[in-house]
C-alpha cells in the first residue's frame, strides 16, 4: 500500500507542477494566481503544519512551552538567514536598492527597463550598468527559486514521512489523500510562483523543478518506512513534530516576503490588478486548504 502511495503521490505532484507551464496562463492568472499560492502556502503552515506539531507536542509531553509556536519563529528566521546566503553567493549587494525591486516588473518591463525608472541609462557607464542590472535580475528570480524549492522539499519531507510511518493500510491511505491534496495545490503554486520569478524559463527547467519537489516525497515515504521500522514510536513522533514546526515558520517566511508582498506586475494595465481582486484570490488559496483540512482529523 506505501509503495502505491508513492508512486501516485509523486505522478499527481509532477503533474501538477508542470501543468502552468503547458497551460500557457496569461498575465492576470499571474497576479491572482500569485496570490493564490500565498494563500495557499499561508493556510498549509497555520491549519495543517502549526496546528499538527502543537497537536504532536502536546501528547509528548506535560510542559506547558509553546513549543511549536518557537520552532515556527526559528524556522522563520532560519528562511531569513538561508534568504541572506543566497543573496551573498549570487552576488547581490546594497546596490540592489538603487534598481527597485525587479521582482515586481513584468518580463518585458525586466527586459526593456530594468532599473525601474522612467529615464534610460545614459553615458559611457551603459554597458556595465545594463550588465549589472541584468545579474541582478537572474541573481533574484534564481534567489527565490531556490528558497521556494527548498521550502517546498520541507513540505515534502513531513508529508513522506507522515506516510511512511503510518501503522495501518487505512492510515497510508487517508494520509495519501490529505497530503495529496495539500501537494498538487503546493505544486500548481510552485509552478505559477516560477513563472513569475522567471517569466520565461524553459521546459526543461519546468521539469526539473517539478520532478525535485514530486520526487521528495516518495524519497521521505521510504525514510519514514525505515523510520517506522527501526525507530519507536516516541522518538518518530519528537522528530516530526520538530520538523512540522520548522517548517511552519519556512511556509509562512515564503508567503508573506516571497509571494503575498512582492507579488506579480504584469506588462501592462489589466482589470484583474487591484487590491479587492487580490484579496479574493488569497481568501480562495486558503479556503481550499480549509476545505481539505475536513478531511484531516
Amino acid at each position: 500500500v506505501k509503495i502505491w502511495c508513492l508512486i501516485l503521490v509523486f505522478v499527481w505532484t509532477f503533474i501538477g507542477g508542470v501543468s502552468p507551464y503547458f497551460l500557457k496562463w496569461n498575465q492576470g492568472f499571474l497576479v491572482l494566481g500569485t496570490q493564490f499560492a500565498g494563500g495557499v502556502f499561508l493556510g498549509t503552515a497555520m491549519m495543517h503544519f502549526l496546528s499538527d506539531a502543537n497537536e504532536t507536542f502536546e501528547r509528548l509531553t506535560s510542559k506547558e512551552y509553546p513549543f511549536a509556536f518557537m520552532l515556527a519563529c526559528a524556522g522563520y528566521l532560519l528562511t531569513m538567514v538561508a534568504d541572506c546566503v543566497v543573496s551573498y553567493v549570487y552576488g547581490k549587494d546594497k546596490s540592489s536598492s538603487n534598481h527597485g525591486d525587479l521582482e515586481l516588473q513584468g518580463p518585458e518591463q525586466t527586459k526593456s527597463n530594468p532599473h525601474g525608472h522612467g529615464n534610460p541609462p545614459g553615458g559611457n557607464g551603459t554597458d556595465t550598468t545594463s550588465a549589472r542590472s541584468s545579474s541582478l535580475t537572474t541573481v533574484s528570480s534564481f534567489g527565490d527559486s531556490v528558497l521556494l524549492i527548498v521550502a517546498l522539499c520541507c513540505h515534502s519531507v513531513f508529508e513522506g514521512v507522515a506516510i511512511g510511518v503510518a501503522k495501518t493500510e487505512a492510515a497510508a491511505w487517508k494520509a495519501l489523500w490529505t497530503i495529496s491534496l495539500h501537494k498538487i495545490f503546493a505544486a500548481i503554486a510552485m509552478g505559477i510562483a516560477l513563472l513569475r520569478m522567471i517569466p520565461d524559463y524553459p521546459l526543461l527547467s519546468c521539469v526539473a523543478y517539478a520532478f525535485a519537489f514530486a520526487i521528495s516525497s516518495p524519497i521521505w515515504v521510504a525514510i519514514g518506512i525505515l523510520i517506522d521500522a527501526t525507530i519507536e514510536g516516541v522518538v518518530a513522533e519528537w522528530i516530526f513534530a520538530i520538523l512540522m514546526g520548522l517548517a511552519c515558520g519556512v511556509f509562512i517566511n515564503v508567503s508573506i516576503n516571497h509571494l503575498l508582498s512582492k507579488g506579480y506586475t504584469p506588462q501592462k494595465t489589466i482589470s484583474v490588478d487591484t487590491p479587492h481582486h487580490k484579496v479574493l484570490a488569497v481568501l480562495l488559496g486558503v479556503g481550499v486548504i480549509a476545505v481539505a483540512m475536513i478531511w484531516d482529523t
